[in-house]
């Protein structure tokens, strides 16, 4: 996974109204979830703000980054584990990061990248890809940028599932049935068949 340096102020105002302010000067609120537990036993958020202009090459990326977070001197590592838009503007409004170290896995959504040319499309198939993102756990540091899925042998009318898939050193959490990829029929196709079993 690729990494990235993102700086931060903390913020002991969390009200909706500091929220506001903190946007209008082109911050965006953020909490920090991890190991660290309140009296009461619950995760306990450590609050703070970045600014905008760092966020969005964390935000509007395809890429899976692994976070190093400096808040103030405090040195944490984070993947982005939730994201707040505002429902008409588009705007980020909030980001929850979850801490995370190289010994405890992680199981975070990966890129589906497919590879090779599939056998139901040279018949004249269509090749369609009905997930963007697999779901893996394993440590952060062996988690790949992308997962290389080999489509060469799919042939029309065929997937391949979530449970036909494994790759070294990471576990799929996604559930075994999910539906990765399949060739669908096309209508040329269909015809082309038509026809060939009508000359026979």
């Amino acid at each position: 996974m690729r990494e990235i340096n993102v700086n931060g102020k903390k913020r002991t105002d969390v009200g909706k109204k500091a929220s506001k302010e903190m946007r209008k000067e082109g911050f965006v609120p953020c909490n920090l979830y991890g190991e660290k537990k309140g009296e009461n036993g619950l995760p306990e958020a450590l609050s703070f703000m970045v600014p905008m202009s760092e966020l969005r090459k964390v935000v509007y990326t395809p890429h899976i980054y692994v976070v190093n977070l400096d808040v103030e001197g405090e040195k944490h590592i984070a993947v982005m584990k939730e994201l707040q838009f505002h429902p008409v503007t588009d705007v980020l409004l909030h980001v929850d990061f979850y801490e995370i170290n190289e010994e405890k896995p992680l199981a975070i959504g990966i890129p589906v990248n497919l590879v090779g040319l599939a056998q139901g499309v040279r018949d004249g198939g269509r090749l369609s890809l009905s997930i963007r993102k697999l779901v893996v756990k394993a440590p952060y540091k062996q988690i790949p940028e992308k997962l290389d899925v080999d489509v060469t042998a799919l042939t029309i009318g065929k997937s391949i599932k979530a449970g036909d898939l494994t790759f070294d050193g990471l576990e799929v959490v996604t559930p075994k049935d999910v539906i990765v990829c399949t060739v669908k029929m096309t209508r040329a196709a269909a015809a082309a068949a038509a026809a060939a079993a009508a000359g026979k």
